[in-house]
């Protein structure tokens, strides 16, 4: 059981305690980048077999592992799953119980195990090679159960562990963890992932928000204020206030003509401007944006010409219009 000092007992480290503990934490994140760095050196012809192998998988990713790389396991099935391959973490106990069912064929086993005997790891691994179910191992160990029986190796350095007595799973972990997010960032990147697909896997908080797209926000059809360029100024003004955009756009052919803002309105201001056409005021060449621009990047232009509403067209035909209370409403900052 672990010992808490009594509070009435506490006293605070003094200051050349408090450096020693800094000195220490900095010794602890100097030997995890040390030991990250080896990693680096190391990715060979391996590495690119396992992205090879995990590419060309037909059904899903089973990631698996016991204790602290059980933990890691969890995340990198999760981080798999997120950047486009499908996975799915399988707990090495619930396999030997009946999950070993969700292995199917298609499937491949991404196992972690520093030492690479882990106990609870030998059913999923025997499964997978009576099965020729492609296994990964993440070891240290290749003269292991899992060495001997992965289809692929991926070899962590031998490093101490970061705590004083090296028992901790902590620079270890730091590895499988790294080296977990290569392999789902290099299969990221050899599909393509666009950043539409990265939202799909990603609607909700702030990732959600940075990647939503204008079409998602943006107000279409009767909702747009337009009007041919022949409109007479009365038509354009009842628009402008009708629509709440505080501003209008101009159809010459379906295409986007120009837009009248409250800027030209006033820059026109005179006895006659009740008088004129909508395509006599119009400021030509508007700002526009595509519905497949990100709505963060839509408020930056915004932002940078000093307007509150975009157009939104598609070769050249006003499909939507967007305003910066859109952007707002939608957590877009």
């Amino acid at each position: 059981m672990p010992v808490y000092r009594p509070a009435e007992n506490y006293s605070s480290p003094s200051q050349k305690e408090r450096l020693r503990e800094t000195s220490f934490a900095a010794s602890v994140l100097r030997q995890e980048a040390h030991a990250l760095a080896l990693l680096a050196r190391g990715l060979d012809a391996a590495f690119c077999e396992v992205v090879d192998c995990l590419y060309g998988v037909k059904g899903r990713i089973a990631v698996t592992g016991m204790g602290k790389s059980g933990h890691v396991a969890r995340k990198v099935a999760a981080t798999l799953a997120s950047t486009g391959s499908p996975a799915y973490f399988i707990h090495p106990g619930e396999a030997s119980h009946g999950d070993l069912g969700m292995l199917a064929v298609g499937d491949a086993v991404l196992a972690f195990s520093n030492s690479g005997n882990t106990t609870e790891l030998s059913d999923i691994v025997l499964y997978a090679a009576r099965r020729n179910i492609p296994l990964i191992g993440v070891t240290r160990n290749t003269d292991s159960l899992l060495g001997k029986h992965a289809t692929h190796i991926l070899l962590l350095p031998l490093v101490p562990e970061a705590d004083p007595l090296d028992c901790a799973p902590t620079t270890s972990t730091t590895l499988q963890m790294a080296l977990g997010d290569a392999l789902a960032l290099t299969l990221m990147r050899r599909r393509g992932c666009s950043p539409e697909e990265f939202h799909r896997w990603h609607p909700g908080g702030s990732l959600g928000r940075k990647l939503l797209m204008v079409r998602e926000i943006m107000h279409t059809g009767k909702d747009m204020p337009l009007l041919p360029g022949s409109a007479l100024m009365p038509d354009v003004l009842m628009l402008m206030t009708g629509k709440g955009f505080g501003v209008a756009g101009i159809v010459e052919r379906k295409r986007l003509a120009g837009i009248i803002t409250d800027g030209d309105l006033r820059r026109h201001m005179g006895p006659s401007l009740m008088d004129k056409k909508a395509k006599q005021v119009m400021h030509p060449d508007p700002v526009v944006v595509s519905e497949d621009t990100l709505a963060v990047a839509a408020l930056r232009l915004m932002q940078e010409n000093k307007v509150t509403s975009l157009f939104v067209t598609r070769e050249g035909k006003p499909v939507g219009i967007l305003n910066v209370h859109d952007c707002l409403r939608a957590g877009v900052e």
